[in-house]
């Protein structure tokens, strides 16, 4: 026995969120995903002991601050943060730190508007001056899949009604980034107006925006996503390491299919277009886009 444990008991450490009740939810669901010899113990409970040995999990970008600002030496799980968040955490920690990326990947999104649109050959995008070469290696995976991508700058917030109308000149439909200074509860709704006036589409940034009109996004619902967080808990379990930052392989969409009667846009069955973008994915050439 260890700190009252069986010895091949395992132990993860959890700091979540500010929402208790969705706490408790992803604890349920992990717990049912590990099984019950696997014990979720609160990171706050550790105060000054240290505890047996585990990895922490974090919930959420300021749960994952907080970790790495207590310099912990456990290698640290961060869920519910993107792919650009974690690439700008200063490096200068000494915890191992891998994640599953909450955002949806930018090739997986933009696959989704050429399966709903099927003759569609030119994609825009929208980004602030400085970050256009962050689309760099999507726009290669796209030339691909014979879609030509273009990246059209928004100065500041006038300009961005002007960039976007010189965006959906070019586009078949424009694909929504997760950049929070260009979409943003503030700007969706100049966004789309002018979008479906022009009789494009929007494609993401993400399934929340799906309710205020924008046509499709994928997300992974709750029960994959702590599936996925199980998978690596199992692996640290096995051989000491979390496994490298990834996407998760399994997704669903949301569509709006108001908006899409609205377009005169024939939908294929939900079903359909997620595998139909899984098969797409299968040959895409390597790298991640980001």
């Amino acid at each position: 026995m260890v700190f009252g444990l069986p010895l091949h008991a395992t132990v993860v450490y959890l700091q979540g969120s500010a929402n208790p009740t969705f706490n408790l939810r992803f604890k349920e669901l992990l717990q049912e995903q590990l099984g019950s010899r696997i014990d979720i113990r609160s990171y706050g409970s550790l105060g000054n002991f240290e505890g047996p040995p585990g990895p922490v999990i974090t919930l959420g970008q300021e749960a994952l601050n907080q970790v790495i600002e207590q310099d912990t030496h456990r290698p640290i799980l961060a869920l519910l943060v993107g792919r650009s968040y974690l690439e700008g955490i200063s490096s200068d920690h000494s915890a191992p730190v891998s994640a599953i990326f909450y955002d949806p990947p930018l090739l997986r999104q933009a696959l989704i508007g050429r399966v709903i649109l099927p003759q569609a050959s030119r994609m825009a995008l929208l980004a602030r001056p400085g970050e256009a070469s962050r689309y760099d290696t999507l726009i290669e995976q796209l030339a691909y899949y014979d879609i030509e991508a273009r990246v059209f700058l928004v100065s500041g917030e006038d300009a961005l009604i002007p960039a976007l109308n010189r965006a959906l000149g070019f586009g078949d439909f424009l694909l929504a980034t997760p950049d929070e200074a260009i979409y943003n509860a503030r700007t969706i709704k100049h966004i789309l107006l002018t979008t479906y006036r022009r009789n494009r589409l929007v494609i993401g940034p993400g399934h929340a925006f799906v309710r205020a009109g924008v046509l499709a996004s994928s997300y992974v619902p709750l029960a994959d996503y702590t599936e996925t967080a199980a998978r690596y808990i199992r692996e640290w379990e096995r051989n000491g390491k979390l496994p490298a930052s990834a996407y998760p392989d399994d997704f669903s969409i949301e569509i709006n299919r108001q908006v899409a009667r609205s377009l005169n846009i024939p939908l294929p069955d939900t079903q359909r277009i997620i595998e139909e973008v899984k098969r797409m994915l299968k040959r895409a050439p390597s790298g991640e886009a980001q």
